[in-house]
């Protein structure tokens, strides 16, 4: 299984910007997709942006634009940069990563990191 340790988030003034990291360990085996969902106070958690080993990067409507997804194969860490941030984008970030180990297949998640905006 993949050990996902998450870091960046905190508090931040609308207009500020932060960025979230998400550092997998593993041991033989690999790491494929790796993404962020996150959660609003009330909401839903939700896909919010994801990037494939090769780079090729998807983004919720919410997430285009202001966000950027990225990582280092050569670190299993990902990154979500977020700027030019506003009150609603308040919410929890939980990364993720798939991984393969033979014919297993499986997700694992971050613990969440609280992003908060204030105006």
């Amino acid at each position: 299984q993949v050990q996902l340790v998450e870091s960046g988030g905190g508090l931040v003034q609308a207009g500020g910007s932060l960025r979230l990291s998400c550092a997998a360990s593993a041991s033989d085996l690999s790491i494929d997709t790796m993404g962020w969902h996150r959660q609003a106070p009330g909401k839903r958690r939700e896909f919010f942006a994801s990037v494939t080993k090769d780079g090729s990067t998807n983004y919720a409507d919410s997430a285009k634009g202001r966000f950027t997804i990225s990582r280092d194969n050569t670190k299993n860490t990902q990154y979500l940069q977020m700027n030019t941030l506003k009150p609603e984008d308040t919410a929890v970030y939980y990364c993720y990563a798939d991984y393969r180990q033979g014919f297993k297949f499986g997700t694992s998640w971050g613990q969440g990191q609280e992003v908060t905006v204030s105006t």
